[in-house]
């Protein structure tokens, strides 16, 4: 008797484990390489699924659902993975049809800490906006605009602007460009990077805002400041500062400016 229950407790045990067809135990477990460890500061991973008499495989990603079957040759591909844990699980089927259960799936995990990574744009790049979703850049020293996911890094766009773009801001559903080369301000729209304007302003425009209603243009090489009105590029007005005006911001109710030769700011009216 103790025999027979020794036998049962055994054929119990090896169902846990695998799920058989034909009463027959897969080979051996599903192994994976290729994938990250400990903590990395990029969001990919490329895996290869293999293990001795392994045809096929499934896997999950964190607490997802398990995928199709999948042969073998074809490697586990992952992007946009977010900052954090991740782990990935894989069953084997061997070439019996008998698949490793899911309660002893291969497993695998690591961190994506993304801070400190490092993604490229453009030449010379400048000045830098959050639209709510993607990272905007300034490339200098391309005439262009660089459209980041802010998730992980992706480049989803460069959009050509007028000449040394310099400073940049969304107004909520648009990008600003001030192109400090060519006098003037480029408008993109957010959601695919068309170009909607050109704008002429005053001379060398390196700094920019919006108020809610109106962009704010900084012009170094004119002493001046430049209010277009956002909905469609019209000159509201041009405005007297302090020698060689760079940077701007709005406080809610007025505009201040940074005069970098004459060690003052001034307060405007918005």
């Amino acid at each position: 008797m103790k025999k027979i229950a020794l036998l049962a407790m055994t054929v119990i045990l090896a169902g846990m484990l695998w799920s058989c067809a034909g009463g027959e135990e897969a080979a051996s477990l599903a192994t994976m390489s290729g994938q990250p460890t400990g903590v990395v500061n990029y969001s990919t991973a490329n895996i290869t699924v293999d293990g001795a008499g392994i045809v096929a495989y499934k896997y999950k990603l964190d607490t997802g659902t398990w995928s199709a079957e999948t042969s073998v040759s074809s490697h586990i591909v992952l992007s946009g993975l977010s900052d954090g844990v991740h782990s990935v699980y894989v069953i084997g089927k061997d070439a019996a049809g008998n698949w490793q259960a899911e309660a002893s799936a291969t497993t695998a995990s690591w961190r994506v800490e993304m801070l400190g990574a490092y993604y490229s744009v453009g030449r010379y790049p400048t000045g830098i906006c959050f639209d709510g979703t993607n990272i905007w850049v300034t490339n200098n020293g391309s005439g262009t605009v660089t459209k980041l996911r802010a998730s992980d890094g992706t480049t989803l766009g460069t959009y050509e602007v007028g000449d040394n773009p310099w400073a940049i801001c969304f107004d909520g559903a648009n990008i600003w460009v001030a192109n400090g080369g060519s006098d003037n301000v480029t408008k993109l729209r957010a959601s695919d990077g068309s170009t909607l304007g050109t704008y002429s302003v005053g001379s060398g425009p390196v700094g920019i805002c919006f108020d809610g209603a109106n962009i704010w243009v900084a012009n170094q090489e004119a002493n001046s400041v430049t209010k277009l009105r956002a909905s469609d590029g019209s000159t509201l007005g041009t405005y007297s500062v302090g020698s060689c005006p760079e940077g701007i911001c709005f406080d809610g109710a007025n505009i201040w400016v940074t005069n970098y030769e004459s060690h003052t700011v001034t307060k405007l009216s918005a």
